[in-house]
């Protein structure tokens, strides 16, 4: 096939798309509704099995002397797969933000088994990890499959792929706005029309395959939430700031124990998810509520009262506990540990403001809702998607306006402080270690790149035809809105524009982040 006939292909490709990936999608949260619930009924038995051991195994020296050799084991062999299997390390959502950047590829039928299989055993035997990272990544992961089988365009496949990645985070939570926000917010960064589509169709199909299995009843259910009084929005921005701070705490601590555990050379690479397993069999004797992703804790501290002392040990093991977790690199999230973690912050500045205060007691729910969100905005730094997801995981919706108040406090403060994010700061480490399967490509396979246009940025209001634009890319339309136009050099580009750029598959990945430089403002 000639380079001009697979050119007009594509451009043909582009122009029916709209429909096609939307039914598409819908296929794909169907399919991804069904591994995430598969993924949750096995961590589910596990959880339940592990803390029956632990009940079983007390007192008994035995018991315990084989329960630690068990740990080793199994940490071998979670050393095995992660140094065989390097794309199935940690959450997996670097990973597929490096995909949909072209920089890392995916061989998704090994790493969408491996990453099940992996995140059961390793946060089945108790490392203080979530689940919703693999589910992510394994969403992904069977969007690409389904674009592979059936030979999709790969302008086709990113939608297809990122339709999974927001089902797999609706079916893990139960939260399919929360999905469909991910989806635009983080892993595109821009609203795009059809993304939104794919991503809402993906994620609505999957909530809806997750809630005939687990009810509809969301993930927590904080019946007994009062609405909280304006005049108490003032102590909001004291803890948005507060969790804003030790969100950089929390990323620094996590890139510092990424280094010196999983890019330790002392230590040989299939040991290394010993260490945090070891520490999971003490903590299982002493503190077992501080295992696995600490839905059980957020309950408890709805319900239970404790003291401030006690929520601070319990913040600094549980934190402690995760960044080792994670560092080690085994299959596993954070996003259910850091929602775990703004609760204790928030459970101990309520209980610090009804000292010091005299607010009633009630409202402590409500700072621990609220420190859930803003702690997950400064670390992911994706303050719609924490507003919408501890909303969705609650069942609150008429506390909207706190959330996103505290989540924006979060935002500004984080930049003041110069805290990044952390999933950029992982993709950042992964591609600088050069570890991933890395893209490579033919020359001569076209792909469209669909380009924002932002306020203030050094393309707005410019003519076509006076853009210095990158060599080897043609503007070859402009979505205005409903319409999509076909451009001539005099064409004006207005902010709220997206760009369709035909290029070469070689050049995709450089060419997409100079021409993002150039429509965006940071």
């Amino acid at each position: 096939m000639s380079n001009n006939n697979k050119t007009t292909d594509t451009l043909n490709h582009w122009y029916t798309l709209d429909l096609k990936v939307i039914l598409e999608g819908i296929i794909i949260g169907f399919i991804t509704g069904l591994i995430i619930v598969s993924y949750r009924v096995c961590l589910s038995h596990a959880d339940e099995i592990r803390d029956k051991a632990y009940e079983f195994m007390s007192g008994k020296t035995a018991m315990i002397i084989l329960w630690f050799v068990l740990l080793i084991v199994v940490g071998i062999i979670l050393g095995w797969l992660v140094k065989k299997y390097p794309m199935i390390k940690g959450s997996g959502i670097p990973q597929i933000k490096g995909f949909l950047v072209r920089q890392l590829n995916i061989s998704w039928l090994k790493e969408l088994v491996l990453k099940f299989f992996g995140g059961i055993l390793s946060i089945g035997f108790g490392l203080s990890l979530g689940r919703e990272g693999p589910s992510v990544q394994m969403g992904a992961t069977a969007g690409l499959g389904f674009s592979r089988i059936f030979k999709r365009f790969h302008l086709e496949e990113k939608y297809l792929v990122t339709a999974g990645a927001s089902a797999g985070l609706a079916a893990a939570f139960n939260a399919p706005l929360a999905g469909v926000i991910f989806a635009l917010e983080e892993l595109h960064r821009n609203f795009s029309p059809i993304i939104l589509m794919c991503a809402m169709g993906a994620s609505i199909t999957a909530d809806f395959v997750s809630s005939n299995f687990f009810g509809l009843k969301p993930i927590f259910d904080f019946t007994n939430l009062e609405i909280l009084p304006l005049k108490y929005y003032l102590m909001i921005v004291g803890l948005g700031i507060i969790a804003a701070v030790l969100g950089k705490l929390f990323n620094n601590l996590l890139l510092f124990a990424s280094k010196h555990i999983d890019g330790s050379k002392k230590i040989k690479s299939i040991y290394k998810p010993v260490i945090p397993l070891l520490i999971s069999g003490i903590l299982g004797f002493t503190i077992p509520s501080i295992l696995g992703g600490g839905h059980e804790l957020i309950v408890r501290l709805t319900n239970e009262s404790m003291l401030i002392k006690v929520l601070i040990v319990l913040f600094i093991l549980k934190l402690l506990f995760t960044v080792i977790s994670y560092g080690s690199g085994v299959p596993g999230g954070i996003f259910l540990p850091v929602l775990v973690l703004g609760a204790l912050i928030g459970k101990a500045y309520g209980q610090v403001c009804v000292s010091i205060f005299n607010i009633d007691e009630v409202y402590i729910l409500n700072f621990i809702t609220l420190a859930m969100a803003a702690y997950f905005t400064a670390i992911v730094k994706a303050p719609i998607t924490g507003s919408i997801l501890v909303t969705e995981m609650t069942g609150s919706f008429s506390h909207l306006l706190p959330l996103i108040t505290i989540c924006l406090v979060a935002q500004v403060v984080t930049g003041v402080i110069n805290s990044g994010a952390i999933y950029d700061l992982l993709l950042e480490k992964l591609l600088k270690n050069k570890k991933g399967n890395y893209m490579k490509e033919a020359g001569e396979k076209k792909v469209i790149l669909e380009i924002p246009v932002m306020f203030g940025s050094e393309i707005e209001h410019s003519k076509i035809k006076n853009i210095t634009w990158p060599s080897n890319c043609l503007v070859v339309g402009i979505r205005r809105g409903e319409k999509e136009l076909i451009p001539n050099g005099e064409y004006k580009i207005y902010a709220g524009d997206f760009l369709i750029i035909l290029t070469d598959s070689n050049d995709a990945d450089t060419m997409k982040l100079e021409l993002l430089d150039m429509a965006t403002v940071e």
